[in-house]
């Protein structure tokens, strides 16, 4: 089983930076691929980013490509989401998710199907 926990989010300026972060327990947690997803007020969950359990490959929502960048470290099981160019409809609660695989360069995109779930971080982006 995996424990995850997101820090990080706040309330931010329009154009600026913030980064998140996502601890996860348990031993295991090379084996899982690992998304970032969130949910906006009134909105259904969407994808935000995902990268691989070997860190090789990413994947990234046309709506924050350019912006955001995933990222995880093996050692520290922590993955991590770089958000520049902050915009208001980047407002949402942020969650980390992990996907259990066997491939090393499969990258989740569908919220429907992951295993475990953070409880999420608000992010707020507002003058």
């Amino acid at each position: 089983q995996v424990q995850l926990v997101e820090s990080g989010g706040g309330l931010v300026q329009p154009g600026g930076s913030l980064r998140l972060s996502c601890a996860a327990s348990g031993r295991t947690f090379s084996s899982y691929a690992m998304g970032w997803f969130r949910q906006a007020p009134g909105k259904e969950r969407e994808f935000v980013a995902g990268i691989s359990r070997s860190a090789g490959s990413t994947d990234y929502a046309d709506s924050v490509k350019g912006r955001f960048t995933i990222s995880r470290g093996i050692a520290t099981n922590t993955v991590y989401l770089q958000m520049n160019s902050l915009k208001p409809e980047d407002t949402a609660v942020y969650y980390c998710a992990a996907d259990w695989t066997a491939r090393g360069d499969y990258v989740p995109n569908n919220y429907h199907i992951m295993d475990y779930w953070g409880k999420g971080t608000l992010v707020t982006v507002s003058s």
